[in-house]
């Protein structure tokens, strides 16, 4: 039992989060994935993941969060909105809403790192590290395992109340908290607009997408400069991403604005035709989106990107 006038850190924890806006928090007891550990090495094993070489490695970190923080106790799984509440013009190469604002690792990094050192202030001694992305976590299992949603057949969280237009960040430490009960049900049920939908054949009826033949791995991942020919005519206007299978799933009705203000559109996002991408240059693309997620694409990759959806 906790004693009179202690703060209750499961409590805090949730409070923190949405005090820095975090949308959602779940927490889950930190254990090896075993399942997903097999799940992971059938995809790998199936070239699913095309040329992002980079998943194959530090396996181990990924399905074991002891290997990534000695003496884990608990993962901490955070979801914060980024859905748009404007669109691009409609003769306008079209780009993923995730990257309408600021480079989403940045902001939030800065929460993460501002909720672990509150914890630290007002629980004490806790070690521990946040992750969004770009480090070896099975994010969405955690998200999964902590209540805040199911995995669709499109292969995005999905929240009952939300819809799926998050972004998903972990912080894993080695103090216990109170868990939530794992997200046991799956609403997709018969559905399959984002299946049907996908303008590249990626959502495979088994619940698994091939990543090596996603619009968002063509035009975001893929290094090479030449996009193969098989995909010629198959991308929609995408240029940068794709949120086809994220636009037809019926839950996605709930989606609300975004309200975290470093998501809100860059002017020229909202305002730049065809014409204007077209006529770019190097220079003004580094100056105007060098706080944007569109600088991993970079301006060459952005280049061959437009060239392909309109040669």
């Amino acid at each position: 039992m906790r004693e009179k006038g202690k703060i209750d850190p499961s409590q805090f924890v949730r409070q923190a989060a949405s005090a820095l806006g975090f949308d959602y928090c779940g927490i889950a007891r930190a254990q090896p994935l075993d399942e997903d550990a097999r799940r992971l090495e059938r995809w790998l094993s199936r070239g699913m993941h095309g040329s992002m070489a980079y998943m194959e490695n530090h396996f181990e970190l990924r399905v074991n969060p002891e290997k990534l923080v000695p003496g884990a106790k608990s993962v901490i799984t955070l979801l914060l909105n980024y859905f748009p509440s404007q669109r691009q013009p409609t003769d306008a190469p079209r780009i993923s809403g995730y990257a309408f604002g600021k480079d989403y690792h940045e902001v939030i990094r800065k929460k993460l790192r501002l909720l672990l050192e509150q914890l630290k202030l007002q629980i004490g001694e806790i070690h521990g590290r946040g992750f969004v992305d770009s480090a070896p976590v099975l994010e969405r299992t955690w998200a999964e395992r902590s209540g805040l949603g199911w995995v669709g057949k499109n292969g995005n969280l999905i929240n009952r109340q939300g819809g799926s237009f998050f972004f998903i960040a972990t912080l894993i430490v080695d103090i216990e908290l109170e868990y939530d009960d794992p997200f046991a049900k799956d609403y997709c049920g018969s559905c399959r607009k984002c299946v049907d939908a996908c303008p590249t054949g990626a959502i495979l009826d088994a619940r698994v997408v091939d990543g090596s033949k996603c619009i968002s791995y063509f035009t975001i991942e893929l290094k090479d400069m030449i996009i193969p020919e098989n995909m010629k005519g198959e991308f929609e206007d995408w240029m940068f991403g794709c949120d086809t299978c994220q636009e037809v799933c019926p839950w996605n009705r709930f989606a609300k604005p975004t309200q975290e203000e470093e998501f809100k559109p860059l002017p020229q996002i909202l305002e730049f035709s065809l014409d204007d991408w077209e006529s770019l240059t190097e220079e003004s693309f580094n100056k105007i989106f060098a706080d944007s997620p569109l600088k991993r694409a970079k301006y060459n990759g952005i280049k061959r990107n437009l060239k392909f959806i309109r040669s």
